[in-house]
């Protein structure tokens, strides 16, 4: 079994809005993303499958192009999202919506392979994701800067130095950390969200960026003391900063530097 990914970028304007709602409480729900705005959307397309013996690929990517195109170019390129487009018309155009209209349009369509993801970017911080279960996932982006020394109390000063290297420097170095927060379920049919985005940020903002922001994790932090700050160590903590607050969290990801990413989706996933 193969996987094979294919993008397509399509743009489309949309207002986060529910006509059953008073402006008030879209206004609440959605913020400024009440207003009339577009994206430029990057799409990605997984679908999987055995390779054929005699073409040594899984399945023509122009036949990926045609379909997802017939989709995608032909319904949502180009157009205002909630007035041209049956669906939207019925349904606030949120990433979450968007994804999950897409994957119903598009599952069986493919011959010789099956559907096995779709990943819709609505921006380089937002994107939302579906695969073969019913959940969706969506996923918002942080940034925050910090330093930190990689040094175990329970290691000799010359084991931290070998595992550590440069890393164990005795005043430490810094990162531009991307933090990944993904929460996971069924989409309220009220506002086309997983968990309303604005809760995110408020929670994110207040348990993770104001507590480590432009601070040296080893020595400004009560939630590193006694711990060596890895990366892995930091998704640990982060996750448990978060998921009391966001019951619906289904994944931390980090980005240390470009070459280096870390992933944890709590203590009940071995």
């Amino acid at each position: 079994m193969v996987l094979l990914t294919r993008k397509i970028e399509f743009s489309a304007a949309h207002r986060l809005h529910n006509g059953q709602l008073t402006d008030e409480e879209n206004k609440e729900i959605f913020g400024r993303c009440n207003n009339v705005h577009g994206h430029d959307y990057t799409l990605e397309v997984t679908v999987k499958g055995d390779i054929d013996s005699k073409s040594g690929i899984v399945v023509n990517i122009t036949d990926i192009d045609r379909i997802v195109k017939s989709v995608v170019l032909r319904e949502l390129d180009g157009k205002f999202l909630n007035e041209e487009h049956p669906f939207f018309k019925e349904h606030v155009p949120t990433t979450e919506n968007v994804v999950s209209y897409m994957w119903n349009a598009l599952d069986g369509k493919f011959t010789d392979c099956k559907l096995h993801k779709i990943t819709l970017h609505e921006n380089p911080f937002l994107f939302s994701q579906k695969g073969e279960q019913s959940m969706i996932q969506f996923t918002r982006k942080y940034h925050f800067s910090a330093a930190h020394r990689l040094h175990s109390d329970q290691l000799t000063d010359e084991e931290n130095k070998e595992i550590f290297g440069k890393c164990n420097n005795p005043h430490g170095h810094g990162h531009n950390y991307i933090l990944e927060v993904t929460v996971g379920g069924e989409i309220d049919p009220v506002t086309g969200m997983v968990l309303n985005m604005t809760e995110v940020d408020r929670v994110v903002e207040e348990l993770i960026i104001e507590k480590f922001d432009h601070k040296h994790l080893n020595l400004d932090t009560e939630e590193f003391s006694g711990l060596n700050p890895t990366a892995e160590v930091m998704t640990v903590v982060f996750w448990e900063l978060l998921q009391p607050s966001l019951p619906s969290l289904f994944k931390i990801g980090l980005w240390e530097t470009a070459k280096n990413y870390f992933e944890y989706h709590g203590p009940e996933n071995k």
